[in-house]
């Protein structure tokens, strides 16, 4: 009997195992649906203040801005690491801090800033020194939380605290590839943006938006910025360090629910293989007693006959 009831608590602990994995795996879905089509919607915004910044550096005058690298020597680098808010993600956050550990190897004098709680649990007991703290809570990051961390940056950036700024996410390559990547944020490079805008011109002459003997008159092309090119840049670089953030939030968010998702599928099928186990144990403790019980029964009654 004790074997029989150990194996209906085992089997009754499985089930709401069962009930919190699945209902996680069905809260994950949700969430990864609401942030891809958060991302949808602002994304065309970030994507025209970029064209614009390209604009400016493709004309003839070389623009200058407080964005662009410095000519002091080489000072300290900030490193913003996106980490999810709890666990039961799998390996997310330990690819991301294996990531991080290896580029602060490279860099000199690495600063932490760093998102979500799980990472300030592992960082804080890093050789490198954390900046600053930043959670938004188990939710979708939403442009107010990217703002907030886009502001911190650029103001600690233009008073000479650091001068290098990088942000490691997930980079989500398809729903099974799922790795750590990492991005510049500031200074800007002026040769980069010039490059991007002549890209993006020669992607529309292969789709046939415009002739090829246009490229030339792109290169040189001039629009008149008021109050100067130079006013009009400075004040796009925070919104686009802005979309950059953002966009890596949300990418590095459905990244963790995508994680979770998974982690969850196949803890769901274990909780599963080890309810058939259990269920296979219990009926086997419930059929030897039926049989005990019988053969007490068959003993008994053939000791009063003799």
């Amino acid at each position: 009997m004790p074997n029989q009831r150990e194996a209906r608590q085992r089997m009754r602990a499985i089930k709401q195992t069962l009930q919190v994995t699945q209902a996680m795996n069905l809260i994950s879905t949700a969430k990864l649906r609401k942030a891809r089509e958060l991302l949808s919607a602002v994304e065309p915004y970030f994507q025209r203040i970029q064209q614009t910044m390209r604009e400016i550096m493709a004309g003839q005058e070389n623009v200058r801005s407080v964005f662009f690298p410095k000519e002091e020597p080489k000072g300290r680098s900030a490193v913003i690491v996106v980490t999810s808010e709890k666990g039961l993600a799998g390996g997310y956050n330990a690819a991301i801090y294996r990531y991080v550990m290896d580029l602060c190897k490279e860099l000199h004098n690495p600063l932490l800033i760093l998102i979500g709680n799980v990472g300030q649990r592992f960082f804080v007991r890093s050789p490198y020194v954390v900046l600053e703290n930043f959670s938004f809570g188990a939710r979708v990051p939403d442009i107010e939380n990217a703002r907030e961390v886009s502001e911190y940056v650029v103001s600690q950036f233009l008073w000479g605290v650091f001068h290098d700024v990088r942000i490691v996410y997930t980079h989500m390559f398809s729903t099974i590839k799922m790795q750590p990547m990492e991005k510049r944020v500031l200074p800007l490079n002026a040769e980069t943006l010039r490059q991007d805008y002549i890209t993006e011109a020669m992607a529309a002459v292969k789709a046939g938006v415009i002739a090829h003997d246009d490229i030339k008159e792109l290169e040189n092309l001039h629009f008149d910025y008021i109050p100067s090119r130079h006013a009009v840049f400075d004040l796009l670089a925070p919104h686009f360090i802005l979309g950059v953030v953002f966009g890596c939030l949300i990418e590095s968010y459905a990244c963790e629910q995508s994680t979770r998702m998974s982690a969850m599928d196949e803890a769901s099928r274990n909780g599963g293989d080890m309810y058939e186990r259990q269920l296979r144990a219990y009926n086997r403790a419930r059929q030897q007693i039926i049989t005990q019980e019988m053969t007490e029964i068959v003993s008994g009654s053939a000791a009063i006959n003799e």
